[in-house]
């Protein structure tokens, strides 16, 4: 954050791969920003955080769209962005961006946070006795 507010235009994780890594560069270097799709989603939380009440779990299940859904179903079912971009026909970079939108309607930090809810809200609740 302290970087971005003293005027960097994008923000790179080590091991990024090089082929990527010159997309990035050519992004920048035609005036646009970068950041990766997990920090641009924690920027995003602690930015809006501070400006919106929480939304309730069942809200951000209910924002997601069905393509959405089926990734997040792979996620919390452990499939790799890897797997999901061969099962699915998307690009790596859609992915991502997929991912990045679950992450802020779901209100998580992470995919790990994000499967745990999936798990949690397709699980069968127990039956309650009269």
């Amino acid at each position: 954050m302290a970087a971005l507010k003293a005027g960097a235009h994008a923000y790179v994780l080590k091991g990024v791969a090089a082929r990527e890594l010159n997309s990035i560069l050519h992004t920048v270097y035609d005036g646009e920003g970068y950041a990766s799709p997990s920090l641009a989603a924690h920027l995003l939380s602690e930015i809006t955080s501070t400006y919106r009440k929480p939304r309730s779990e069942k809200d951000g299940f209910d924002e997601l769209t069905e393509r959405e859904r089926q990734i997040l179903e792979l996620i919390a079912v452990g499939t790799s962005n890897k797997e999901i971009e061969q099962k699915l026909f998307l690009t790596e970079k859609a992915i991502k961006h997929y991912v990045t939108n679950i992450l802020q309607k779901l209100h998580v930090r992470n995919r790990v946070q994000a499967a745990l809810l999936a798990q949690e809200k397709t699980r069968p609740r127990p039956a309650m006795d009269s």
